[in-house]
């Protein structure tokens, strides 16, 4: 039964029909306080809602304030980790919330972060496991956020760490993966078949243009991709309804950069 509980929880946050998500993380608030875009949490989640986001990533405090998209109908997934970039090793993440409590709230899945190379990736990875057991019990999908971080690690974005990363979160029993895009579309094509679930490419820092960011996630997409998990790049935008419209394009029309751009962004 729990088998069906996933199914149908998981059709809240993809679409049914593409089996792919346009996600908007809005957990930084934690990690670097309340930024650009993060101030009013009501606006900003009705403004992607209204851009026709499959779900927003919010922190238990936030979604027990009554921050889900104010009557708007969009997925919703509580993250349960965290750090701060104030803390002795922002790379340690450490739980911050449980799977019931995401339950209680009405979550429709759960995430989780783990800095893969980190001084703390046992602990981590102790979560991670720990976390998927859970989740399987009551029947809520896992998204674990698989990032290759710490002293070994030399380049965040080189294919060959990214592809561990992602393995190690499938294997340890996630449903949907988010990593970092490996810059190219052939790299990035050897994340997703090195993994036996659904990756989603992190949308990163903010990039200087629409276009740069827009070819990215079409790359990531073409490469076997399942969506796009975008923070900064779309409450930071200057019009996140349009953004969030644009990205959708890509995702579940599989309309091209310039196409959806020309559609959308007016």
């Amino acid at each position: 039964m729990t088998e069906i509980g996933k199914r149908i929880r998981i059709d809240r946050i993809m679409n049914r029909n593409t089996k792919r998500t346009v996600i908007v993380p809005m957990d930084h608030g934690i990690t670097i306080g309340p930024i650009k875009g993060l101030i009013d949490m009501k606006e900003s989640i009705n403004q992607v809602a209204d851009g026709g986001a499959n779900a927003v990533l919010l922190h238990k405090g936030i979604i027990g304030a009554g921050y889900r998209g104010y009557g708007r109908d969009i997925g919703l997934i509580m993250h349960l980790s965290g750090s701060t970039i104030l803390g002795p090793d922002p790379n340690d993440k450490v739980p911050v919330a449980e799977v019931e409590e995401a339950i209680k709230l009405g979550a429709d899945a759960v995430s989780i972060h783990i800095n893969v190379g980190s001084k703390t990736e046992p602990q981590q990875l102790t979560m991670l496991g720990h976390t998927a057991k859970i989740c399987d019990e009551w029947g809520v999908p896992l998204l674990a956020m698989m990032y290759p971080r710490g002293e070994k690690i030399k380049d965040q974005f080189d294919v060959e760490v990214v592809k561990h990363a992602a393995r190690i979160g499938a294997e340890l029993g996630a449903d949907i993966i988010k990593t970092n895009y490996t810059r190219t579309l052939d790299s990035f094509r050897e994340v997703v078949k090195g993994c036996p679930v659904p990756v989603v490419m992190a949308g990163g820092p903010k990039t200087k243009t629409n276009e740069e960011f827009c070819k990215m996630v079409y790359d990531s997409i073409q490469a076997g991709g399942s969506g796009i998990a975008a923070g900064r790049n779309v409450f930071q935008h200057e019009h996140p309804p349009k953004m969030i419209r644009v990205l959708s394009g890509i995702v579940h029309e599989d309309l091209e950069v310039e196409a959806t751009l020309r559609k959308y962004m007016k």
